[in-house]
């Protein structure tokens, strides 16, 4: 490769869902497409590509970010996590349940961002008022729910963890 070559991709080494994936990447390439194509997790989507809609938000170094705003490359040496490992972990299956029995998710387009973004509330704040909750997806557009039940399964859950009631 020539120096202009080299100027358009870097390798990069970041730690998805606890591995390791070192990979040479494109330095354009948004973090979303990487995970989406590189690594073949779609969970996260692409939706307005300008970080107003939330479909894309997923975890770098413990911090809800939008994968449509942030190069790969800007993860170089981060820890990312993503809906898949979230869901693989545990983490929030309470969550998913309650999204589940709440109704709070139909076509499914915003909901991994949604639950990125509850799950990272919920770690901040375990007592949200429904106001905090609304304020804190605010971010997040549903074009097909609506937000009351949304509200109504983050409240569920963070009831549920403090030990105020059933789950979902």
């Amino acid at each position: 490769m020539d120096g202009a070559s080299m100027d358009r991709v870097r390798d990069v080494t970041l730690w998805v869902n606890g591995e390791r994936v070192s990979r040479r990447v494109a330095v354009r390439t948004h973090l979303v497409d990487f995970l989406r194509v590189e690594l073949e997790l779609t969970g996260s989507h692409l939706g307005c590509e300008q970080g107003v809609c939330g479909a894309c938000t997923v975890r770098v170094d413990g911090v809800a970010v939008r994968g449509c705003l942030m190069l790969a490359v800007q993860a170089d040496g981060a820890r990312v996590e993503t809906i898949e490992g979230l869901s693989d972990s545990g983490a929030i299956a309470d969550l998913q349940a309650a999204f589940h029995a709440r109704n709070a998710l139909q076509c499914g387009y915003c909901t991994p961002g949604m639950l990125v973004s509850a799950a990272e509330l919920l770690a901040a704040n375990p007592a949200p008022t429904r106001d905090e909750i609304r304020a804190h997806i605010s971010g997040n557009y549903c074009r097909c729910t609506g937000y009351h039940a949304i509200v109504d399964a983050i409240e569920t859950t963070a009831a549920a963890r403090r030990g105020e009631g059933g789950a979902a």
